[in-house]
């Protein structure tokens, strides 16, 4: 049932945050009122100045028609550079806006005829553009628009999305809602971070090193998603080679955090694995950043180096790893480990995800763009999350049952204490008492021999209380010394048919009847008289308890290198407080009462390396529970 509430309330909070991201409208950029531009001329060129005329734009290989399947045709070898051409449509009165979605290039110039409109930063390094380019229609009749590109590698053009001309207003509101998701998304994840860390101060030190990784993954993501988006570059005059210095540190910190992460959770694996991989990528990113201060010392000139240091053998680095890291939690996992299922489960929908978009990616001819993964990334860190609020569970959980266990040995001390004080107490008492006591037997013994007249009945009533007295003192002694005495291998059947033979008729007078359920087989180590001694206690005392009709059940039965006896009646039973004080010195129920008995039998299961409890309910009766080691296997109590 609990499981089931925690699903529904799950449910609700997605559905609930999935009905606020539609209502913002961040979900819903299909609606837009723009002239898509179908075609399209490009010409490649050595250089982008444009000319007076820009009918004198001289190309390499003439202009060549282009769409949106076929965005950038005719490049001839490794040619860097290349015109747009198309056609400026009929606009409406107002601010008008040129967007270009997704465009790959270094640097980019919009003109419309000999105007320019637009121009991107010269120190620009990041790849992937988006642009909106407003201008004036009053003043671009039935013009050309040119938009020159240039670029340091062979990725050049546009991708995805036609060119739109449309109101400025319009594209806007879209040009916005097509990254403002990614800043969302890395700013929350950056705020959940620094309350992290700001926790961190708050927690006890053994948890520190697992919740700083969990911060540092959780932050790194959020820098990771929004370096990759065009967010800052489209939006902020922002320095992009800044920007990929911290993509590339938070890179770094997201997979060796994550390492630190697993780490902590499942250990250091087998033949110390997982921490060779933890220190070997802590080493690898090392270097990387030694070299990336080498190369801005050196202003950038072995950028390609430092790109095959960071991306290329990074990659596989980072394959590698989460293989490597996978394969550990699937092995967890098959063992039941529910941390390792959660981590297992995390990682394969980010995998999964992030491989259905590259297989969707390469079937666009590199056109698509990337998204899904960031989400993918969310579930991963969900799961992280998830570990983390079970590990802090199970402390919890652990820190109650320790809380359980040390009031149980509090009390255990505190009954131990108190028998020894009793002991110590009972041991010298009795001697000295004992002594005097059988003095006086003896005197009186002798006057009831000499005395023939209704005195000799008195003396011995007196007699008798003496015996009395002194079976009270044997017990002080019993409990003092509880000694084992001779031990011999006992038939628990054959003990209890002795016990059920002396104990049968008093259950009779009380108005109750005992039924004995035992194996023939069960067998003990320990001193007959004492045994016996034991269980006619706790049996006479369920008789007692009996008040009438009722009825004292007797099983037992060996599990796990133990017999358990069980003694049952149906009985008065007893209250919480009453049955917390058993076997307390002097505590009685009955009015005549010594409580010496119970502690008798107390310290002789005791000697027997046994165990004896109690479970009741007042109106409903009493069960003693008593568990021995079976004959021949030691006793495994810790």
């Amino acid at each position: 049932m609990k499981g089931l509430l925690k699903g529904i309330i799950i449910v609700m909070v997605l559905v609930g945050l999935g009905l606020a991201l539609f209502s913002t409208g961040l979900l819903n950029n299909k609606n837009l009122d723009a002239y898509s531009i179908p075609n399209w001329n490009v010409g490649w060129v050595d250089n982008l100045n444009m000319p007076q005329d820009n009918h004198q734009i001289k190309t390499i290989n003439g202009w060549h028609p282009a769409d949106i399947n076929n965005p950038m045709p005719g490049r001839p070898g490794q040619a860097t550079k290349a015109w747009i051409e198309f056609n400026l449509p009929s606009a409406d009165k107002g601010t008008q806006a040129i967007l270009l979605d997704k465009v790959y290039a270094k640097n980019v110039i919009i003109f419309i005829g000999n105007h320019k409109i637009y121009e991107s930063p010269s120190d620009g390094i990041f790849g992937k553009k988006k642009i909106l380019a407003p201008f004036q229609p009053s003043n671009h009749k039935n013009e050309i628009v040119y938009i020159g590109l240039t670029s340091d590698d062979t990725k050049l053009g546009l991708v995805k999305n036609l060119i739109r001309v449309g109101k400025y207003e319009d594209l806007e509101k879209y040009f916005v809602k097509r990254d403002v998701l990614d800043f969302v998304l890395s700013g929350s994840l950056m705020f959940i971070a620094v309350v992290m860390l700001v926790c961190l101060f708050f927690l006890n030190y053994e948890l520190h090193s697992i919740w700083l990784a969990l911060s540092v993954v959780i932050l790194s993501s959020g820098m990771l998603i929004i370096t990759y988006s065009s967010f800052l570059y489209a939006f902020y005059q922002v320095n992009e080679r800044n920007t990929q210095w911290i993509f590339d540190i938070s890179l770094f910190a997201l997979l060796y955090s994550m390492n630190l992460f697993f780490e902590k959770i499942f250990g250091r694996g087998f033949l110390s694995l997982i921490t060779i991989v933890r220190r070997f990528h802590l080493g690898y990113s090392l270097i990387c950043f030694a070299f990336a201060l080498f190369n801005v010392i050196n202003h950038y000139q072995y950028g390609s180096t430092y790109f095959l240091l960071s991306t290329t053998i990074m990659g596989f680095i980072m394959i590698t790893e989460f293989a490597i890291l996978i394969s550990v939690a699937i092995i967890e996992a098959a063992k039941g480990n529910m941390e390792a299922i959660i981590f297992s489960i995390g990682f394969a929908l980010l995998a999964s995800l992030s491989l259905g978009e590259l297989i969707w990616y390469y079937k666009e001819n590199q056109r698509y763009e990337l998204f899904v993964w960031k989400w993918g990334l969310v579930c991963f860190l969900i799961s992280l999350i998830v570990i983390l609020g079970r590990r802090f569970a199970n402390n919890h959980d652990q820190l109650v049952e320790y809380s359980q266990r040390l009031e149980m040995f509090n009390d255990e001390l505190q009954r131990s204490e108190k028998m020894e004080i009793i002991s110590e107490l009972a041991a010298s008492v009795a001697h000295e008492v004992r002594n005097p006591l059988q003095v006086t037997r003896g005197f009186l013994q002798l006057l009831a021999e000499k005395q023939q007249t209704q005195d000799k009945i008195y003396l011995n009533m007196a007699l008798d209380e003496l015996d009395r007295a002194s079976g009270i003192i044997t017990d002080f002694l019993t409990f003092a010394k509880p000694e084992a005495g001779k031990s011999t291998i006992l038939n628990i059947l054959n003990e209890f048919t002795h016990i059920e033979g002396i104990l049968v008729p008093m259950a009779n007078l009380q108005g109750g009847r005992i039924t004995v359920d035992i194996p023939p087989l069960l067998e003990v180590k320990g001193n007959t008289s004492k045994f016996k001694q034991a269980f006619i206690n706790i049996i006479k005392n369920s008789i007692e308890a009996l008040q009438g009709q009722g009825e004292i059940k007797i099983w037992a039965y060996a599990k796990e290198r133990y017999i358990y006896i069980h003694v049952k009646d149906n009985g008065e039973g007893m209250s919480a407080a009453e049955l917390a004080r058993l076997g307390e010195p002097y505590f009685s129920n009955k009015s005549k009462g010594t409580g010496l008995g119970l502690m008798v039998t107390y310290g002789i299961i005791e000697v027997m390396n046994g165990e004896l409890t109690f479970k009741s309910e007042k109106g409903v009766g009493t069960e003693a529970i008593i568990r021995l080691p079976e004959i021949g296997k030691p006793d495994y109590q810790s």
